[in-house]
């Protein structure tokens, strides 16, 4: 793999992070990162759907007029969410109600239609596809590191199994019930933001 592909998937891990660095995303890191197993889900749908909606817009992109291409671009989301949502519904149905209207809502996600608008439809399906798998791998940790410091803090779990033992409780510890709440999802958003910046040097020439 050239060096070119092999950073369509490094950089959206961290120089170019479409939540910490391009600030995209952000509702949905507030919303479902209450449990460290919805934001997994969560995150293997978008990355199922960037990926399969970059590859069929690379395919069809010299046959999309241009003024209709946004359209385009939203049927085919829209195709793809449907599909992993009835994915999920038929094989991890407590998932799909925990998450509800957010599968939906992966069809108005920025980080997908940019990644359509600003890639797919000008570079081939290899490079489309290492693409969506790169933002969508980069989107899906940073939910995934959320969800694990607020579950663990908020409830002592991780993916709903107690992991905070009894002893903890009985020399005083006390679940930080805040970590449940969206404004704490934020808050340790900006901390895993200000962590990223302040050791890549990239961003703080960048700042």
């Amino acid at each position: 793999m050239s060096n070119k592909n092999r950073a369509l998937l490094s950089d959206p891990m961290d120089d170019n992070n479409p939540i910490t660095v391009q600030v995209l995303g952000i509702c949905s890191a507030l919303a479902i990162t209450v449990q460290l197993k919805a934001a997994i889900v969560m995150s293997i749908s978008v990355m199922a759907v960037m990926a399969a909606s970059n590859v069929i817009i690379s395919l069809l992109r010299d046959l999309i007029p241009n003024r209709i291409r946004i359209i385009v671009q939203l049927v085919v989301v829209a195709a793809m969410v449907i599909l992993v949502d009835q994915v999920l519904r038929a094989y991890a149905y407590d998932v799909s109600k925990e998450l509800s209207i957010f599968i939906g809502l992966i069809i108005t996600n920025c980080i997908v239609m940019g990644r359509l608008e600003a890639f797919a439809l000008g570079n081939g399906v290899w490079r489309s596809f290492l693409d969506g798998i790169g933002n969508a791998a980069g989107y899906g940790w940073i939910l995934i590191l959320v969800a694990f410091f607020r579950e663990l803090l908020g409830s002592g779990k991780l993916g709903g199994v107690k992991v905070v033992p009894d002893f903890m409780y009985e020399i005083g510890y006390v679940d930080n019930g805040l970590m449940l709440l969206s404004p704490m999802a934020l808050i340790t958003v900006g901390v895993i933001i200000w962590i990223q910046r302040s050791r890549n040097r990239k961003l703080i020439e960048q700042g």
